[in-house]
């Protein structure tokens, strides 16, 4: 199967066009959400490019078409860590985007990596209950990365969040030669009830998952990707060419 052909994939030049491609992305999805509902409820994600992606919202071009007044950030995975440790999505976030005082500090819902995983797995459902007023909370927008096993979000191979179906947080126990391995983590019903969720995946590093992940046979449990499927949202895919150049 060529990338031409994989339904949702755009291949672009290069990982600053990815983030640049990512950024855009957040800004018509806060548009339509801000124009149609009042508010816009986006999940970010860790890693490189957004990373990048986030320093572009926080610059004057991207910035000033935003409602940040109306712009709630959420995430769709965190490490059992405290805000101040390097390993953590959100301090990573606050040093990109957060520090410039675009964001006001009540739209900004973190994920408490600092409590017991389990502990702040049910504060996040909480918190998810109580601005969603749902069991299952409809983001306006879902930001995920790939990781090179094929995990999404903190769903990796074979674990026991995979299997959740009745919360949209849930702690997650990973293989233990990773850095922190308990998680917390959106799981399926959260991401696949998304109206829209955007992939970033950059770097030859990349290739060999992201083709067995669009193109190879489905096999959920061994690469959970394949497990992101929204019911009606969209589904895009932003790769450099490195990343698809085994598509």
């Amino acid at each position: 199967m060529t990338a031409a052909a994989i339904p949702g994939l755009r291949v672009l030049d290069s990982p600053a066009a990815v983030a640049a491609s990512g950024a855009d992305a957040f800004v018509r999805a806060a548009g339509l959400a801000i124009a149609a509902r009042g508010r816009f409820a986006v999940a970010l994600s860790g890693g490189s490019t957004p990373k990048a992606m986030l320093g572009l919202l926080g610059e004057v071009t991207y910035a000033r078409k935003i409602d940040w007044r109306h712009t709630h950030l959420f995430w769709s995975d965190e490490r059992c860590v405290g805000p101040e440790d390097p390993e953590s999505n959100y301090g990573m976030a606050r040093h990109a985007l957060l520090s410039g005082g675009l964001v006001p500090d009540m739209n900004v819902h973190r994920m408490m990596g600092e409590l017991e995983p389990r502990v702040g797995a049910l504060d996040y459902n909480l918190r998810l209950h109580s601005f969603f007023g749902a069991t299952t909370p409809v983001f306006d927008l879902i930001y995920l990365g790939l990781g090179p096993d094929g995990h999404t979000a903190s769903l990796f191979p074979h674990t026991d969040a995979l299997k959740v179906t009745d919360q949209p947080c849930a702690a997650n126990r990973v293989d233990s030669g990773v850095a922190s391995p308990w998680r917390l983590t959106l799981t399926y019903p959260a991401l696949n009830a998304g109206r829209a969720v955007v992939f970033l995946a950059e770097g030859a590093a990349k290739a060999e998952i992201l083709q067995k992940v669009l193109a190879g046979p489905i096999d959920r449990d061994s690469l959970p990707a394949q497990g992101v499927v929204p019911k009606r949202g969209a589904l895009t895919w932003l790769a450099d060419r490195a990343a698809a150049s085994l598509l």
